[in-house]
């Protein structure tokens, strides 16, 4: 319940809150996504975690129960403030979720309300940032916005290029004190593309974290020449047999024969041909020569 009293050094009223304005809407599709786009990103509606670490330009709600003009959206300030209705200035920035929430209920206690119950949370991620780079439609550097995961980096990049391999590897640093801890620096993980895009590997969709570079690498090429319809470089794709890359090729024409194909592979910096079978699995870089039939 609001008291009645309010303290003479408190009665003046800062209320700058600055209202969130949503971001234009992300692409549509499975793997939609806008990088580095003069468009502002959506604001995310998924709560922080209490243990979280407020910076700059992060986007906060304040909630005080029962209490809408002690509430708030705002804006964490370059000098690490924030500007909170009745109370005024406050430093957010270094501190937890949990820490602030406090902060505020000790200053709504000294003379505005009696227990006042608040909590903190963080409407989008301004000071924190992931990176996209590689085969995507707009590779370059995204907020980290709510519970981003894998998929919803993607789809901010503007999704993958048909030139895309079927990997994605994620470059996650360590902080100094945990690399000096676990006697490593950076972590790489690695996710399939086509399975999590297909959604048979849900559980690879990981969340982001602030300074994750997620690498999409160009898919590596077969070569299929000689006696084919459409001689060319065809993406590669995880156990594409010989059968198939000549069927990427439109076939034998009239004069090849599927008997005499050979793989030409480097061997340790050496040209080797290898007798091949329809059935043989080829490799990222080699060449599947189909060889004239003898009669």
């Amino acid at each position: 319940m609001a008291r009645t009293h309010t303290p003479s050094h408190l009665s003046h009223r800062i209320g700058g809150v600055r209202p969130y304005t949503a971001g234009a809407c992300l692409a549509l599709v499975l793997v939609l996504l806008t990088c580095l786009r003069a468009a502002a990103l959506p604001g995310a509606q998924a709560a922080a975690r209490a243990d979280y670490v407020i910076g700059t330009r992060d986007l906060l709600v304040v909630q005080v129960v029962g209490e809408p003009a002690a509430s708030g959206t705002v804006r964490v300030d370059a000098d690490g403030t924030v500007t909170l209705p009745l109370i005024g200035r406050l430093t957010a920035s270094g501190k937890t979720l949990l820490q602030l929430a406090e902060d505020v209920r000790k200053a709504l206690a000294d003379g505005f309300f009696t227990d006042p119950k608040v909590s903190a949370a963080v409407q989008e991620y301004g000071s924190q940032k992931i990176f996209v780079l590689g085969e995507v439609r707009t590779p370059g550097s995204y907020p980290l916005s709510g519970e981003t995961t894998l998929l919803a980096a993607l789809a901010l990049a503007g999704s993958t290029l048909p030139s895309a391999g079927d990997s994605v590897v994620i470059n996650r640093p360590r902080h100094a004190q945990a690399a000096t801890a676990e006697g490593g620096s950076d972590e790489f993980l690695r996710v399939n593309l086509r399975a999590l895009q297909s959604g048979l590997a849900a559980s690879q969709n990981l969340r982001l974290q602030d300074g994750d570079t997620i690498f999409v690498p160009k898919a590596e090429s077969v070569f299929v020449t000689g006696q084919v319809r459409n001689a060319g470089a065809f993406l590669y794709q995880e156990g594409l047999t010989v059968l198939q890359a000549v069927a990427l090729a439109g076939g034998v024409n009239d004069r090849g024969s599927m008997s005499r194909v050979v793989i030409v592979r480097a061997v340790n910096g050496v040209r080797t041909e290898i007798k091949a079978k329809a059935t043989d699995v080829v490799k990222p870089g080699d060449t599947v020569l189909v060889k004239e039939r003898f009669f």
